[in-house]
């Protein structure tokens, strides 16, 4: 097997094992499948963490894990697929920094791994083995990469600044 084979191969890999992690933790948010608590429950989590309005950050947060995924695993439109999960796992990070790093203690590890990967894959690029290549890269271009990671910086930006804000304020209300 070539060198380039083997790349391809190992992008295929890291790709679907990739997608399949962040689709199921959306799947968990949105349907409650694999023991989550689904959108009712999501919604309720995304109110104590600080994220309004609650309901459309649960939908926001579901429904981008469940496409990013599931884009990244079929190596299609990568750039945003890698952009999208890292913003939604930058998100997670902002919550979980408080309790350090090592997800053992409830920190940011894990999350941070997700959207480094997601990231890399958006940077890099999905393969040979991908629906990009068969489509001749129409949604994998260079213009595309600095676009989809330059919107998902904004929306991170926005996001957890508006949730950093409100929980400021509640925190000087008590």
């Amino acid at each position: 097997m070539a060198c380039l084979d083997r790349r391809d191969l190992g992008l295929l890999v890291l790709r679907v094992g990739t997608g399949a992690v962040l689709a199921a933790h959306g799947s968990q948010k949105l349907f409650g499948w694999f023991g989550g608590g689904g959108i009712e429950a999501t919604t309720a989590g995304m109110e104590a963490m600080g994220f309004h309005p609650p309901r459309h950050s649960a939908l926001a947060a579901g429904l981008g894990e469940v496409s990013s995924g599931v884009l990244l695993a079929l190596g299609l439109a990568t750039p945003a697929a890698g952009a999208a999960a890292a913003g939604a796992m930058s998100a997670a990070v902002a919550v979980h920094a408080p309790a350090g790093f090592f997800a053992t203690g409830g920190g940011y590890e894990y999350p941070a791994f997700l959207g480094f990967t997601a990231a890399a894959i958006g940077l890099t690029g999905p393969g040979r083995y991908s629906l990009d290549h068969a489509t001749y890269h129409v949604l994998n271009r260079p213009w595309t990469v600095a676009l989809a990671f330059a919107g998902s910086a904004a929306g991170v930006v926005a996001v957890v600044g508006k949730r950093s804000r409100g929980l400021r304020k509640s925190a000087g209300e008590n």
